[in-house]
């Protein structure tokens, strides 16, 4: 059966890349446009003026006449399991997982307890305007099951998979590098290309993994050419010398991954915040990405990624931006993106709205390889979007009273934007997410 409907207002997509044109140049703005979905997907998009005639007979249309409605965000690292946890106090990321993140993670061996914070997890994601995410799950199967089964029922596409992790861990969160191959191959098979969820074999770092796990991860990787990988990179100090005394016959941290055959597209590569330029230009001829988590890393004071460096023309790195719960204290990627503006600023750089936009949209979509399901306003593509008000708070109200133009009034919704901010979200046309009014 055929389900069609439509919604009207001001949009935003973007029709080139703003790292490499003028941002402002790259977005393209309907100031009064209709977008029209058919079965899920956008099937047209352009000015109300236009297509208000080709809009069948009894379609519902939702109109958002003073808003800024975008492709929906993108999340691309994230820890479900740590929802419980966001927002602990006072440790470095090793003494953070010590204290909070492993005794946390150890109750998802209880699917009645995973179930709950999946859906409370999904369920903000929505309130907070982002529909895909690359998720982390917990080393227990049922922890994936759990979320996958959640995601399918609100029809999310979502990145997931099962922590690998047989060593320098609880004894309670270990698996063993067979293990851990077997229950993922499982997962992929149960999971992958179901609907609209997609698998990421997930060793957890290098210091939780023997050698032997990770080569058996490249060859679970190696089965099937569109799975994911995700994992941790270069994000703290003492965590590169744990590494570098764990893996002494190793070049450096990435070549870990790289002769475990874990580095290819599709592959995210979170933080990377003291990466070389021998790491870029790996990372660039291997096609793998990298996750900018500036909240997590100036939470745990694991340091500034330079993205611009990443960004490099001549050996670009993929980049999309995550909110790394539970060490990144905010869900909200416009409040993410606050914070990757600060970083930049701290590097002697700038980071333009548009260019933050594009990063939780049309190029965090292209640092995934879903370019063609997700991350734009066309036709084709799934109608998964976020209805941006710029003016939900008492603060953005003010200031969106002197924005005089459009790149001033994107700047303050990222620097002041949160939950609040985010008046309605669509997954595949389905309206997930209203925002209460009182």
């Amino acid at each position: 059966m055929t389900q069609i409907s439509a919604i009207r207002g001001p949009f935003l997509t973007f029709h080139a890349d703003p790292f490499t044109t003028d941002p402002m140049d790259a977005l393209h703005h309907e100031s009064d446009g209709l977008i029209l979905i058919e079965n899920g997907r956008i099937t047209a998009a352009g000015p109300w003026d236009s297509l208000r005639d080709t809009i069948p007979t009894g379609t519902p249309i939702d109109h958002y006449p003073d808003m800024l409605i975008s492709a929906g965000m993108i999340d691309t690292h994230v820890h479900y399991p740590q929802l419980p946890v966001i927002a602990s106090y006072g440790e470095q990321l090793l003494e953070w997982l010590e204290s909070y993140v492993f005794p946390a993670e150890a109750r998802y061996a209880d699917l009645t307890y995973a179930r709950t914070v999946a859906r409370q997890f999904l369920n903000e994601l929505l309130r907070v305007g982002t529909t895909t995410a690359a998720v982390f799950c917990t080393v227990h199967p049922q922890s994936v099951d759990a979320f996958f089964e959640e995601s399918e029922r609100l029809n999310t596409c979502m990145i997931a998979g099962k922590v690998l992790m047989d060593r320098n861990a609880p004894e309670n969160l270990r698996d063993t590098a067979q293990s851990g191959y077997d229950q993922s191959a499982d997962l992929i098979a149960r999971w992958h290309n179901r609907g609209r969820q997609l698998y990421a074999v997930t060793p957890r770092f290098a210091p939780t993994s023997t050698p032997e796990q990770l080569d058996l991860a490249g060859a679970l990787l190696a089965t099937k050419p569109d799975l994911f990988m995700q994992t941790h990179l270069l994000e703290n100090r003492s965590e590169i010398a744990w590494v570098r005394e764990l893996f002494p016959d190793r070049n450096s941290y990435l070549d870990v991954y790289d002769k475990a055959g874990l580095l290819r597209p599709r592959a995210i590569l979170a933080h990377a915040v003291h990466a070389e330029e021998t790491d870029f230009q790996r990372c660039h001829d291997t096609g793998c990405s990298i996750a900018h988590c500036p909240g997590s890393n100036q939470f745990l004071g694991s340091g500034s990624f330079p993205l611009f460096e990443a960004l490099k023309p001549d050996r670009r790195v993929p980049v999309g931006i995550g909110s790394d719960i539970g060490a990144g204290p905010s869900l909200s990627l416009l409040q993410v993106l606050s914070d990757a503006y600060k970083v930049a600023q701290g590097l002697q750089t700038k980071l333009h709205p548009a260019q933050g936009l594009w990063l939780t949209t049309a190029g965090g979509a292209q640092s995934l390889g879903l370019q063609d399901r997700i991350g734009s306003i066309q036709p084709g593509l799934y109608a998964d979007l976020c209805v941006f008000d710029p003016a939900a708070t008492p603060l953005g109200r003010i200031r969106a009273q002197t924005a005089e133009t459009l790149a001033d009034r994107l700047f303050a919704l990222t620097m002041l934007g949160d939950d609040r901010s985010v008046a309605a979200t669509y997954v595949a046309g389905e309206l997930r997410h209203q925002r209460k009014t009182v």
